[in-house]
């Protein structure tokens, strides 16, 4: 009789803990889906789904763990509430050489109204660029050439003739382009595109709400990344946000998943700076099923599209490293975010050379790169053509102060039109790193800053403009990303390090006007009398 009442109890005892196991999974999975982004802030990658960091099921090998807990972090930062502003202050030194100090003539000026408006209409915003002659232009409009496209599926318009005209129809006017032809035959010599673009909304709102007609993956690269085409034919590079704006800094400079909601930061913050030189951004909101799944015609691609335990629809694609079921990426349940950047033209009709950063990595944990043993390196890349001449390393070293600000230590190349040769800007296109940890900053990426002691003119006026109170750099950035369809953008703490860092450029300066024989061999002079 005993025995079979212990028997008994122990039946259900185990039926009772089942049960409860199964409540509390089914509640897990109700409070991931139900609760709204502003009560879960700040979470990524395993957080998101309820598991501490050191949890054995974040090392289990088994697959179907690895998916389950990927199908939980499908929820991305960009859309949670990040903390209220607060006052982002530079932390430099009181009497540091070269940081532009917050007087009482700077906070007397405030500003009433767009922060953003006010600093485009800024003497330093409105230097006039060179006149742009035919030669000048990335393609000249000839009306009675005739262009067709190839098919749907082609990246870009196919040239009936080896001319450098670009027209979608014999007689139509500039008017009846779609925007993103306009912004391909807007590129010139100078810039991507001029300051005030009256193009620039149109085109922004085409990325964010044109409808997806064909999905395709892009080759190459360490992560997924899809080709999306419009029924205007225009074409868009999809990136699918998998953001951890909150990790420990990271043990090298590219390990780990790119955070690529701060594709849409970076193009921003280009702009504030005065550097038109990456292509327009938006965040967008896609449907994985009716956009991606449904209408895809890439086979290897279709292969990767799975339902999840949760119900949510997952893929993975095929690339270097971040495709597989361990790096899948799903939707809440079938909605994800990402960025949607507008193509350059294609290579065919626009060549374009790369060219390798002499202040690239080594790549080996090892092994350093020869400017990080010799402080007279600089010297050396000073006779190396195309930096013998013209203003290419004044632009590499605005490319280096850019970097610094976002933490962006993997620039290894850049690229440049080929049809204006070595007397053009600097196309910035591989911007995936920045970002990545706000409480780390890396001095090393200032090498070239550090090591040349030379900035233009034009730049170093700017960035002491928005070191002062009016023109905050945070302020600033938090303004242009409001209008992001998937605001918030950026977590405030880095928003706070864009401040703190721009005060250790400005110091990295005054450190080379301190100890610089003639202060013009360090500002370069590209504004003149125009400022």
């Amino acid at each position: 009789m005993r025995c079979r009442l212990q028997r008994l109890f122990q039946r259900k005892f185990k039926v009772s803990l089942l049960f409860l196991l199964l409540l509390a999974l089914l509640v897990h999975m109700a409070m991931d889906l139900a609760l709204p982004a502003a009560r879960r802030p700040y979470i990524c990658d395993a957080k998101a789904s309820g598991v501490p960091s050191g949890s054995p099921m974040l090392a289990g090998p088994k697959k179907l763990s690895l998916r389950i807990l990927q199908d939980f972090s499908g929820s991305n930062g960009s859309l949670e509430k990040s903390s209220q502003p607060q006052g982002a202050r530079l932390q430099a030194r009181a009497g540091d050489p070269g940081v532009w100090h917050q007087t009482g003539e700077g906070n007397a000026g405030q500003i009433k109204g767009s922060k953003l408006e006010a600093l485009f209409k800024h003497p330093l915003y409105n230097i006039p660029v060179p006149e742009v002659t035919e030669k000048d232009k990335l393609f000249v409009v000839n009306p009675m050439e005739k262009f067709s496209l190839h098919s749907s599926r082609s990246d870009e318009w196919v040239s009936s003739s080896k001319a450098e005209t670009l027209l979608p129809t014999g007689e139509t006017a500039y008017d009846t382009y779609p925007a993103w032809l306009k912004f391909h035959v807007g590129i010139n010599r100078y810039e991507l595109y001029p300051r005030q673009d009256p193009l620039m909304p149109s085109l922004l709102r085409d990325l964010a709400t044109q409808r997806i007609v064909s999905s395709v993956q892009k080759s190459g690269g360490t992560q997924l990344k899809l080709i999306m085409t419009f029924p205007n034919y225009g074409q868009a590079l999809f990136k699918p946000m998998k953001n951890c704006f909150f990790i420990p800094p990271l043990p090298s400079c590219c390990k780990g998943y790119p955070h690529l909601t701060a594709k849409l930061s970076q193009v921003l913050c280009f702009r504030i700076l005065d550097f038109r030189r990456i292509p327009p951004v938006s965040g967008r909101l896609v449907n994985i099923t009716k956009e991606i799944r449904d209408i895809t015609t890439d086979k290897k691609l279709a292969k990767t599209f799975f339902i999840s335990p949760a119900g949510n629809v997952c893929f993975y694609g095929e690339c270097s490293y971040y495709c597989s079921t361990e790096h899948a990426l799903c939707g809440k349940p079938d909605r994800l975010e990402g960025s949607m950047a507008t193509l350059l033209p294609d290579k065919t009709l626009a060549k374009r050379r790369s060219w390798r950063s002499p202040w690239r990595r080594s790549y080996h944990k090892s092994k350093k790169a020869e400017w990080e043993l010799n402080p007279n390196y600089c010297a050396q890349v000073r006779q190396t053509p195309p930096y013998n001449r013209g203003h290419r390393l004044l632009d590499l070293i605005d490319m280096a102060i850019l970097d610094f600000l976002m933490g962006n230590m993997d620039r290894h190349h850049y690229e440049t039109f080929e049809k204006f040769g070595n007397d053009t800007f600097l196309l910035h296109l591989d911007n995936g790193r920045g970002f990545g940890t706000h409480s780390r900053d890396e001095p090393s990426i200032l090498a070239p800053l550090q090591q040349c002691c030379s900035i233009k003119k034009s730049t170093y006026l700017r960035l002491q403009l928005l070191a002062t109170q009016p023109y905050r750099l945070s302020d600033l950035l938090r303004e242009a990303l409001a209008t992001d369809p998937l605001a918030p953008v950026l977590a405030e703490p880095h928003l706070q390090a864009l401040d703190r860092r721009l005060g250790k450029v400005l110091a990295a300066v005054g450190h080379c006007l301190a100890g610089a024989a003639y202060p013009d061999k360090v500002l370069v002079d590209d504004v003149g009398s125009r400022v």
